[in-house]
């Protein structure tokens, strides 16, 4: 089962689209929700837990329509939202029993769980100090035991890691990577992207409504199609000139003496080696082109443009 479907989902705020015509199939697995501001990612995630509805089209979590079946979208799905969401007189463990309860947890089951999930989250006897004496770290947490406590099938979180040092980052996102451990599905809808490099394993991309790119990161992170980068120990010019007369053009990395990339059918792999064994040369590494998910992104987004 797909985690969402979304078919011809559009809709505006006073005219100005927010999705336009939005057509997806999502699969089980972390994914990275990326875009720029006003992309159409918190109105897409609002609707997938129907908090919106879409002026046209239809949506479905888990094989549910968000907007006829909410409660049930409650039950299978977790959200852990940007800003604090709670009542500041309320302890830890408190808040996060509310939330079981509010996801349709009978009232034992929500005090049981809710122990549990904290002491996944890593908050001990902090649980039962009011949440507006937490500090950012600790309430980070706590959010992140509301989306859980329920035991959903897919959570979403946003910004989870916005305000951390990076060792709670670290703590945090080692905690997002255990949630496919324990079969919770996982959409990352964040700015930070070193934090979608490191949990997961698909690339949803939104801009201006509309959804540019979906599937694996690691697609999403190769260089120019066929590309090689190519490192040598020394003679470098002499080996891109070499590979010409083969029919394979390399270019030289401005930044790097050593480096080189070059237009590479997997079957010609061989030839490379081959040229720079003929001329004595060393190779240090040969391996397809792999991007930063930055670069990736700008790459892609300019390609877009």
């Amino acid at each position: 089962m797909t985690l969402f479907e979304l078919h011809d989902l559009t809709f505006s705020y006073g005219g100005r689209p927010a999705l336009s015509h939005v057509d997806a199939k999502v699969q089980p697995g972390s994914v990275g929700l990326l875009g720029p501001n006003g992309a159409g990612k918190t109105t897409l995630i609002r609707t997938l837990l129907g908090l919106t509805d879409p002026n046209a089209g239809r949506a479905t979590v888990l094989g549910v329509d968000p907007q006829r079946q909410a409660a049930l979208v409650r039950q299978l799905v977790g959200y852990m939202p940007e800003n604090e969401a709670w009542f500041k007189d309320l302890n830890g463990f408190e808040a996060v029993r509310y939330a079981g309860r509010l996801s349709g947890l009978p009232p034992a089951a929500a005090i049981q769980r809710a122990h549990e999930v904290l002491d996944y989250a890593g908050l001990g006897e902090a649980r039962y100090r009011p949440v507006g004496e937490y500090s950012t770290g600790m309430k980070q947490r706590v959010k992140l035991a509301q989306a859980i406590v329920h035991g959903p099938r897919l959570a979403f979180l946003d910004e989870p890691t916005n305000g951390l040092d990076p060792h709670g980052r670290d703590e945090m996102l080692a905690l997002i990577t255990d949630l496919g451990r324990i079969g919770i599905s996982v959409v990352l809808s964040t700015h930070i992207l070193g934090d979608v490099e490191r949990v997961c394993s698909d690339v949803l991309l939104m801009v201006a409504g509309e959804i540019k790119h979906y599937g694996p990161l690691s697609a999403f992170r190769k260089g120019n199609d066929g590309e090689y980068l190519v490192g040598v120990k020394a003679g470098r010019e002499a080996l891109i000139e070499a590979l010409g007369h083969e029919g394979l053009y390399g270019r030289a990395d401005p930044e790097d003496p050593l480096l080189f990339r070059v237009k590479l059918e997997p079957e010609r792999v061989p030839t490379l080696w081959r040229v720079a064994h003929h001329l004595g040369l060393q190779l240090r590494h040969v391996e397809p082109e792999t991007l930063s998910l930055e670069t990736a992104l700008m790459r892609f987004l300019s390609g877009a443009s």
